[in-house]
């Protein structure tokens, strides 16, 4: 029914969602001034869908008879989302978030040709409702990116 790449995407994409709930929390709370407000506020409705893919993609591979990867299995990857020093360096975050959303979008779209190949519809279904989520998020963070390079 699925094949070792699906697995794979799967547990690649579990951990980056993880690893973005930790990034735009500790973002959402270390940025500062009157600019940085209405990005918290995204990164902070956003940790909330992050975490349900996560979850979602959990239960997938659970539905597949495999366990999400846990802390031990966990590599960060996201350097460009860490949080910055200038902690009123917002634009920083922005390109973080986009690197980030970029990542996500390039392994959903991988996740989707691989279930398709591996005739896993459930797991395509899938890929293809995130894959909509985060490119929702990457439009509106190249908003927030004009907005910030306008200025």
């Amino acid at each position: 029914m699925t094949s070792d790449e699906v697995t794979r995407l799967l547990r690649k994409a579990y951990g980056d969602e993880v690893e973005t709930v930790m990034n735009y929390l500790t973002n959402s709370i270390v940025l500062d001034g009157v600019r940085a407000e209405e990005i918290k506020e995204s990164l902070q409705a956003d940790i909330q869908e992050e975490l349900g893919h996560a979850e979602q993609l959990g239960e997938r591979l659970k539905q597949l008879d495999e366990a999400p990867p846990a802390s031990a299995d966990f590599e960060a990857r996201q350097h460009s989302l860490q949080p910055p020093e200038d902690s009123t360096d917002v634009l920083s975050v922005i390109e973080g978030v986009l690197d980030a959303e970029e990542d996500a979008i390039e392994t959903y779209r991988a996740l989707v040709d691989a279930a398709r190949e591996a005739d896993d519809p459930v797991t395509e279904d899938l890929a293809v409702t995130v894959l909509a989520d985060e490119e929702a998020h990457r439009t509106e963070f190249r908003g927030f990116r004009k907005e910030y390079r306008s200025d």
